[in-house]
């Protein structure tokens, strides 16, 4: 799970969201009701309350102090530094509230910055020094958590670090934009914040804090029996180390436990569950589905587990390599092969279980990482949330996807992932979608028994385990009449803008997932109709960042905005796919975009491009050259070469309005682009292979097939046969990264998986591809093009969205990805009607579910806009463009708009 993302699942159960709409559940520290001091003013944020004096003057980088305190800790803490920052004229902030410290504690916190209770500004290094030694003295007794990227001042709450005391900005080497500070000649370098004290080349440690620096460095694993060799997983709590036993040369697994941090729903530290962990397997010696206990120790103030190095791969990565839906083609011999290994799978980690139980003992963490498999052997791994059977308890720090609904507890709660684990092997993400919809585990069941032999009984029985009833009587989904129109919400429903509570009756939820007009099996106007049900239930105008939810991403500044996450992208596909005008929510999205917040990206889908794009789509053009021109004013030359954020975005947008619109300048400033992006560019070797490092993205998105597309389309527009050249070598970049699997499918290349999506897989390299060879044979590319095309005919998916999910796939296909295939084509019928795998009912509504399928989504990147807009480009009754990727004429090998089947 992406770290940031179990974070924004803490404020609301059905979206992400952050916790600064949930003050009422959550309120601020009661210290934040004092009155602001007079001469200072005052900042809130969603995570900061900020205080300075109006008259003060700080450097734009320095010194930074701060205070780290358990939550026990944090009110005294917090008066203290109040009464000493106003009484000195100290410009400081502080977290918010006990859940925001909670949140950025817990487990799944950033470990870099994580600790930070109050951060202070002094003005230069006396006042450092100065206040150091005071609050020091002030503070002694405060306990919390280690802040890793710092240097610790003592043995108390306080630490140091050098960094940007204003929000200044600067470009990676791959031109991601990035938090700044000045080096020694004033140009802007990354602020870097990792987890560990490392201040930049350029800055001088101040002499009283040598001595700090020295006892940090002086505890280490010298004197102890174990060799580090390699680190196998890092989380807030600690790390978990592959090290060798110097006495006997066995390999071991030592796992750290920070003190006060890595935080569970309990509020317990990783060294309390680190220490129990422990305990629990002393209780378990013996038994090999366990790995041994071999010794526990402290080393400074963290904790250290010894046991059992297993040498075997997790369960999960185990049943990725193996699954049939993941390649290009599925025969019954492969879905019963890999059934009869599921099945004997499921049997061994059961067994596990149910000996843990003889002793007593509840997992309480059962997920397919937490159980390793070697040879013969199945062996289940973190204990640090057992529990004791008689203890009734349920679990405090579990995977989502797998933790128990709040009435089972004890061993009731390791059947309950058992029988979801039974899902997940056939259908990984069946275990993410249940907790948002428990009724789908009904539909997930009829998919699982349509695909694999498993038997009926099998299946069941977990489903019955998980809805904790007897689901006969329900109707599945294939039953009912999918024509009807789903119902509109009662007027019970909770109001718009609003998420309703998770309160419903399983018959409740039973009902509404029957009666979902589901794609490929209802209309194209029913499905559409429900999509936008879903959507307008969703939509909050009250709000300030955001007007429908969708990813984590639309957070950032802009990105409630935007067309990858924001409001643009969603009114686009309504009005696209002709579900509708809605000019008050344009407007909503005009006020915010003519005056951004400071950050908000300036490029195609990450900014105001995009939201310029939607604007002359809705028939706004006014609001969109206005737009434009407002981002012309600012830097723009600085941004990377990609078409999410950077100059290929920008010069095809600007390509497009210059055509719309008949405006000689913005396409004369688009050649310009795309003159600046082939400079850039370099030759067909200036990207990593598959096994190298460098710029981490390939495909359509982030990688070079994006500057490709620019290519393309300038040359369409001028002629100029030099820009095809430019094309060639960007495709040949991106191709690089690019690997043939076992089954022949050309994918993408990411550590230790392949990626076949649209944004930054071969599925958008190869659209790209389809396009160039509309203009020039190529064999090596027709090649490609061959081998990439059967990634979008996958029975199996992990997402539904856009950008790296199955609509995409539909899309591409539209677009021309697999020669042959069009709108008509079974192929494209069949990932239509598998979208069902993902569908949830929504305010009355079809909606989908995001990325990490922890929340549902709305937007156009991720979620329920997305899909609907591929929906569209298949079945609506004029074409739909797909953003700047659908090409404005038909070239070979896409489908024909004018073609008939529309349904």
């Amino acid at each position: 799970m992406i770290d940031r993302y179990e974070i924004y699942c803490l404020a609301d159960p059905l979206f992400y969201d952050t916790l600064d709409n949930q003050r009422t559940k959550y309120p601020d520290f009661p210290i934040a009701s004092k009155d602001v001091p007079v001469g200072w003013q005052h900042r809130a944020t969603d995570t900061w309350l900020h205080y300075g004096p109006e008259d003060l003057s700080l450097p734009l980088q320095g010194w930074k102090i701060h205070i780290s305190a358990r939550l026990d800790d944090a009110e005294k803490t917090l008066a203290t530094v109040w009464d000493y920052c106003v009484g000195r004229r100290l410009s400081f902030k502080f977290l918010r509230g006990p859940r925001v410290v909670m949140m950025l504690n817990s487990k799944y916190a950033e470990r870099g910055s994580s600790g930070k209770l109050v951060t202070i500004y002094p003005a230069d290094e006396a006042e450092l020094e100065l206040v150091l030694k005071e609050l020091d003295e002030l503070l002694h007794g405060v306990r919390g958590p280690y802040i890793l990227s710092d240097l610790r001042y003592g043995d108390g709450p306080l630490y140091v670090r050098y960094g940007g005391f204003a929000e200044r900005y600067c470009l990676t080497g791959n031109r991601e934009r990035v938090l700044a500070i000045a080096d020694a000649d004033g140009a802007l370098v990354p602020d870097r914040r990792g987890p560990s004290f490392s201040p930049p080349s350029f800055v001088t440690l101040p002499d009283f804090l040598k001595p700090h620096l020295e006892a940090r460095n002086a505890v280490t694993f010298a004197g102890r029996p174990y060799e580090i060799e390699k680190v196998l997983h890092f989380s807030n709590g600690g790390g978990v180390y592959k090290a060798r036993d110097t006495r006997t040369g066995r390999a071991v697994v030592l796992k750290e436990a920070r003190p006060h941090a890595g935080l569970d729903a309990a509020g317990r530290d990783a060294v309390a569950r680190l220490g129990h962990e422990a305990d629990i397997l002393r209780r378990l010696e013996g038994l090999d589905v366990v790995p041994a206990l071999y010794d526990y120790f402290t080393l400074g103030e963290h904790h250290f587990l010894v046991q059992e190095f297993i040498d075997g791969t997790t369960l999960s990565q185990e049943s990725v390599h193996r699954h049939p839906l993941t390649r290009a083609t599925l025969t019954p011999e492969d879905a019963a092969e890999y059934t009869e290994w599921a099945l004997d799978m499921l049997a061994r980690v059961d067994r596990a279980v149910t000996a843990l139980h003889g002793r007593g003992v509840v997992f309480g963490d059962l997920h397919p990482f937490n159980v390793l498999v070697e040879d013969d052997r199945v062996v289940l791994i973190d204990f640090e949330v057992a529990s004791l059977a008689e203890n009734k308890a349920r679990p405090t720090l579990a995977h989502p996807g797998f933790c128990p609904p709040s009435d089972r507890v004890g061993i009731a709660a390791d059947r309950y992932a058992l029988a979801c684990m039974r899902l997940n092997l056939f259908a990984p993400m069946s275990t993410v979608l249940i907790p948002l919809q428990r009724a789908k585990v009904i539909h997930l069941a009829e998919l699982v028994r349509d695909t694999f032999p498993v038997p009926h009984a099998f299946v069941e029985e977990a489903v019955r385990t998980i809805l904790g009833g007897d689901p006969g009587h329900a109707a599945p989904a294939s039953s009912t009449a999918q024509e009807a129109p789903a119902p509109e919400p009662p007027a019970s429903a909770a109001p718009t803008g609003t998420t309703p509570a998770r309160t419903a009756s399983p018959a409740h939820d039973l009902n509404a997932m029957s009666r979902l007009p589901m794609p490929g099996r209802a209309s194209w106007t029913s499905v559409r109709q429900a999509a936008r049900r879903a959507i307008l239930a969703s939509v909050t105008p009250e709000r300030d960042d955001r007007l429908f939810p969708g990813d984590a991403a639309q957070f950032q500044p802009g990105g409630g905005l935007n067309l990858a996450n924001g409001a643009a992208g969603v009114l686009y596909a309504l009005a696209e796919t002709g579900a509708g005008r809605f000019p008050e929510y344009e407007a909503w999205l005009r006020e915010r975009a003519m005056a951004p917040k400071p950050g908000t990206g300036l490029g195609f889908y990450d900014g105001l491009h995009g939201v310029a794009y939607a604007f002359e789509a809705l028939g706004r053009r006014q609001d969109a050259l206005e737009l434009v021109t407002l981002c012309l004013r600012e830097r723009w030359e600085q941004l990377g070469q990609s078409l999410y954020a950077g100059l290929s975005g920008m010069g095809l947008n600007l390509l497009h309005l210059g055509e719309t619109t008949g405006d000689r300048e913005l396409t004369a400033t688009a050649l310009q682009i795309v003159d600046m992006v082939a400079a850039r560019l370099g030759a067909v070797d200036s990207v990593a292979e598959v096994s190298g490092g460098g710029n981490p993205h390939a495909g359509l998105m982030r990688g070079s097939s994006g500057p490709a597309l620019l290519f393309l389309r300038a040359y369409e527009t001028t002629g100029d046969t030099a820009l095809l050249e430019h094309a060639d070598v960007a495709l040949r970049q991106d191709l690089r990264r690019c690997t043939r699997r076992s089954d022949g499918q050309l994918q993408v290349q990411q550590s230790w998986r392949t990626n076949p999506y649209l944004d930054e897989g071969s599925a958008g390299i190869g659209v790209v591809l389809a396009r160039y060879l509309a203009h020039r044979d190529d064999e090596d590319f027709r090649q490609a093009l061959s081998d990439i095309g059967p990634v979008a005919t996958l029975d199996y998916y992990v997402q539904s969205g856009l950008f790296a999910g199955r609509a995409g796939m539909i899309a591409a296909l539209t677009l021309g990805l697999r020669p042959g295939v069009d709108r008509d084509s079974p192929e494209v019928a069949g990932q239509i009607a598998r979208l069902g795998w993902h569908a949830m009912p929504y305010g009355g509504g079809l909606a989908f579910p995001g990325n990490q399928l922890l929340r549902l989504s709305m937007d156009l990147a991720t979620g329920t806009a997305g899909v609907l807009l591929a929906l569209g480009a298949v079945l609506h009754d004029r074409p739909v463009t797909v953003p700047l990727i659908s090409p404005s004429g038909t070239p070979a090998g896409a489908v024909d708009p004018t073609s008939t089947g529309r349904r």
